[in-house]
């Protein structure tokens, strides 16, 4: 299978990236869809902007992109270092994106974050799957 990509996905995720980077909580809210759909190591689901830019603030962390991994239009894994005020040492994780267009532009509407870069592309490679044997004729059900 061929992995498409858009320059809309680059954009939005690199958005993601500076927005969390940056602190600024406007900016965190912007960048993500309502609601956003987080995996990490303290839970998963769906939040608000809001909370997001709360979680960006609360946790201090800092994501440096290292590698990126097209999975669909729609789907990105980008490996990168996080850091945090307590801990500063660079950590490899990897995150699962999903963007979605907005009445804003295309946000960032799904970041689940993984402890390595082959469990990301698992779960990249289930979620993208799930979308093309999903033939809901509602697609509200």
């Amino acid at each position: 299978m061929t992995s498409q990509h858009t320059p809309a996905i680059e954009a939005a995720i690199s958005e993601w990236h500076a927005a969390v980077n940056s602190g600024d909580r406007a900016r965190c809210v912007r960048a993500v869809g309502d609601p956003i759909v987080v995996l990490g190591p303290k839970g998963a689901g769906p939040i608000t902007p809001a909370e997001f830019a709360d979680w960006v603030d609360r946790s201090g962390i800092r994501m440096t992109p290292r590698s990126w991994h097209p999975i669909s239009e729609r789907l990105m894994v980008v490996e990168q270092e996080a850091t945090w005020p307590q801990n500063p040492t660079p950590t490899r994780v990897a995150t699962v994106f999903r963007i979605s267009d907005a009445a804003r532009g295309t946000v960032v509407t799904a970041a689940l974050r993984q402890p390595s870069l082959r469990s990301a592309l698992d779960l990249a490679f289930i979620c993208r799957e799930m979308a093309a044997t999903d033939h809901t004729a509602d697609p509200l059900a």
